[in-house]
């Protein structure tokens, strides 16, 4: 059986995410994600009315004209977690495949919600629920997807296996190996090492290297819960304003803010559009999350919020914000440059739980908006966090686990792959033999 591989997006950055696996007739597609900053460094700009072929020409979805060269049917797109570089382009793209749309509850959630903001596409595709764990059937020649639960910073994120008569495919986008999360299962080590050890192995693993060139191994979700207890209850005696802003997708992270601003005797209100679409659906499809919590999601009562806030006095209160990255529109970037109802004083404490996505756009965006919150007096408080991505010491794991035929880094640069070639050429593996450092638009051939 001919087995190929398309690399459509996110081999030349952080972001973007497309990958086409065909093995022989039938093809798997595994996400179809947005560049977000080829969005943001547009003021005011609304994808929902703009054409797919606008937004590839912008860099900000990925082209997918390559899948013409795959002579083969898609079977299936499955999105690998809710994040918006794996699922921001499906409202674009995936009206073009006569394929269903396969992933697990929160995330098929969030996919219902792309799909039905979107003014310029219509979908007819099918939404299939799958658990970490099951499979399914692709196609009529002996292939199968299987969901492999792994640990990530957004709940329910899998990797998916493509199982066919040649060896499995690993799709390794994005996780962290994380034995004691806060919410959810620890990752499936024990599956990993099975599907590396049966039938013919695994015939290639593609590979998130985000943070590929770090040394050491990404400490747990609980390093970041200890750290933010630590940070908030160091404050249980200040009287002023506290704000934190964090991940809007980060549901753990979400909910150890709002338990710790309730112990130091504050009500947490989270704010923001989609710090209200992510926790609202988390608790929609029934996971372990606070259900008394306040949401509250458009601006206009936002600012009727704030406004609440003030007049019963910022101390009693914990507001939980978007802007963690300094998006221009984004709640915190607006109460920096004074355009909100709340007021920041000096020695005000600004809790950012969330690191800078490592891209020029969001680097320079969260600065600004940091210089802006010092401007006014607050104190900040920066990168209470930890990584959802494998350094390298994970990396060594996860190939000691699968031992697979072929590698493919993705989710970086050529740049950023140069620590992940680095280790898999110490554990034997050729560039040009085995290792397949690429671009977008290839297609690598591998049987």
């Amino acid at each position: 059986m001919e087995i190929e591989i398309a690399t459509i997006g996110g081999y030349e950055e952080v972001g973007r995410q497309m990958t086409a696996v065909r093995a022989g007739d039938d093809i798997v597609i595994f996400d179809m994600g947005l560049n977000l900053s080829k969005v943001l460094i547009h003021d005011n700009l609304r994808t929902e009315g703009m054409h797919s072929l606008d937004l590839i020409d912008m860099g900000a979805i990925p082209d997918d004209r390559v899948m013409s060269d795959l002579e083969g049917d898609v079977r299936a797109i499955v999105p690998t977690h809710g994040h918006l570089d794996h699922i921001g382009a499906i409202s674009k793209l995936a009206h073009r495949y006569d394929a269903p749309i396969v992933a697990t509850p929160f995330t098929l959630e969030l996919v219902k919600g792309e799909l039905e903001d979107e003014q310029k596409f219509g979908s007819s595709n099918e939404l299939i629920q799958m658990d970490a764990g099951e499979t399914m059937q692709i196609g009529e020649h002996g292939c199968e997807l299987e969901f492999v639960n792994v640990t990530h910073s957004i709940i329910q994120a899998i990797n998916p296996v493509l199982h066919t008569p040649e060896g499995a495919i690993v799709y390794g986008l994005d996780k962290r190996i994380d034995h004691t999360p806060v919410i959810g299962e620890p990752i499936d080590l024990k599956r990993f090492r099975e599907i590396g050890r049966e039938g013919n192995g695994v015939l290639c693993y593609i590979e998130d290297c985000t943070n590929a060139n770090k040394k050491g191994r990404t400490p747990s979700e609980n390093v970041a819960r200890e750290s933010l207890r630590d940070a908030l209850y160091s404050m249980e005696d200040y009287n002023g304003g506290i704000v934190a802003t964090t991940f809007s997708s980060h549901i753990a992270r979400v909910k150890s803010i709002i338990e710790f601003a309730r112990e130091i005797g504050r009500k947490p209100i989270l704010l923001g559009r989609s710090m209200e679409t992510y926790s609202g659906t988390a608790k929609q499809i029934g996971v372990e999350f606070p259900s008394d919590v306040e949401m509250v999601g458009y601006r206009r009562s936002i600012d009727q919020t704030l406004e609440r806030i003030m007049n019963d006095g910022k101390g009693n209160f914990l507001p939980v914000v978007t802007g963690h990255q300094g998006e221009p529109r984004a709640l915190l970037t607006r109460m920096a440059r004074g355009e909100t109802p709340y007021d920041l004083d000096a020695g005000d404490k600004v809790v950012f739980s969330a690191r800078v996505i490592p891209e020029p756009t969001n680097e320079g965006q969260r600065y600004q908006a940091e210089k802006l919150l010092g401007m006014q007096g607050a104190r900040v408080y920066s990168d209470i966090h930890v990584s959802g991505h494998l350094r390298q010491e994970g990396h060594y794991t996860m190939l000691d686990a699968l031992q697979p035929q072929h590698i493919i880094p993705a989710h970086q640069d050529l740049s950023g792959f140069s620590g992940y070639v680095d280790l898999a050429s110490n554990q034997g593996y050729t560039l040009g033999r085995d290792l397949h450092p690429t671009t977008n638009g290839n297609i690598i051939q591998l049987n």
